[in-house]
């Protein structure tokens, strides 16, 4: 998996600042999650293929985290898009979107689905035979989710040399070993899959957490993930600010981390009160130690 940060600041966007969006690559898929304004010039900046995106997912629909998807959907149109693309977002969007489509007199020419969600619990919203999404039910002013993306098992590797002191298997058998199937030998013994292949890579997952207050209540359902984007658009001493918007500090971000065991945080959202992101780092440091800070442009491969 590879996360690339297209925008990661609170509210308004700045010339050097953009609002939350980034690219999930999983596979041969790119994963569109949260579109704020801005959203189209970053993917062009970091050379993302706009076609090569099939899922979007929305988190919640204040705008600086939808703002920029209206451009991209025409945009889409107008490059010749004939595929089909799906969004996942909170009931409301496909109505706004439509409107808008409406009163511009845009005919989007490439199938487009909305999948509204609704739900206050976590739910799968898509499986593929490559990653699943389920949602990460979330605390804010407005109905809000988190995603949490799962690679599926890949195939098991054959260990060729292995393989070569048996000429009986042949090719066709192959398939089956890599599904992790033993092989049955003409007089009915088998020789164990496990002496003939290899295990695949672990599999990878990834969660983001999108605007939110402190919520424990969402360790299960993160619990060991490879990376965790947590929002903490405050610092500590501003905690009553948090509190007011519902939003989340470093420390508090932390401290879901450490309770959730994941491998790896990385914070974002930041307000602009606040001069040096570095500071982030320090707070969440006092609790959970494995944390970086989302920037515009920032890779992250786990």
């Amino acid at each position: 998996m590879k996360l690339h940060i297209l925008g990661c600041h609170s509210a308004t966007p700045r010339s050097v600042a953009f609002p939350s969006a980034q690219v999930l690559e999983t596979g041969n898929e790119l994963l569109l999650i949260d579109a704020g304004e801005g959203m189209q010039i970053q993917l062009r900046k970091y050379k993302h293929k706009f076609n090569k995106i099939k899922y979007i997912f929305i988190s919640h629909l204040h705008g600086d985290h939808f703002y920029g998807l209206v451009g991209f959907l025409s945009t889409l149109r107008l490059i010749g898009r004939e595929k089909e693309m799906h969004i996942f977002a909170p009931e409301g969007l496909k109505k706004l979107t439509e409107l808008q489509f409406q009163i511009t007199q845009t005919d989007i020419n490439y199938p487009l689905f909305f999948h509204e969600l609704t739900r206050t619990e976590s739910e799968l919203i898509l499986d593929t035979d490559k990653f699943s999404v389920t949602t990460i039910p979330l605390k804010h002013r407005l109905y809000t989710n988190g995603f949490l993306i799962k690679e599926k098992p890949a195939l098991r590797k054959l260990n060729i040399e292995a393989v070569k002191r048996y000429p009986e298997i042949e090719t066709w058998a192959y398939h089956n070993l890599k599904r992790g199937k033993d092989f049955i030998r003409e007089d009915g013994s088998r020789i164990p899959n496990d002496e003939l292949t290899l295990p695949p890579p672990p599999v990878k997952s990834y969660a983001y957490c999108s605007d939110t207050a402190y919520n424990p209540s969402i360790i299960p359902l993160i619990k060991e993930v490879d990376l965790l984007y947590h929002e903490a658009t405050f610092l500590e001493k501003d905690k009553h600010l948090a509190e007011k918007t519902k939003h989340s500090t470093a420390r508090q971000a932390a401290q879901i981390a450490k309770e959730a065991d994941v491998k790896q945080l990385v914070l974002g959202h930041f307000s602009s009160r606040y001069p040096d992101e570095r500071i982030f780092i320090e707070e969440a440091k006092e609790i959970f130690d494995k944390v970086d800070i989302a920037q515009e442009g920032k890779m992250f491969e786990f």
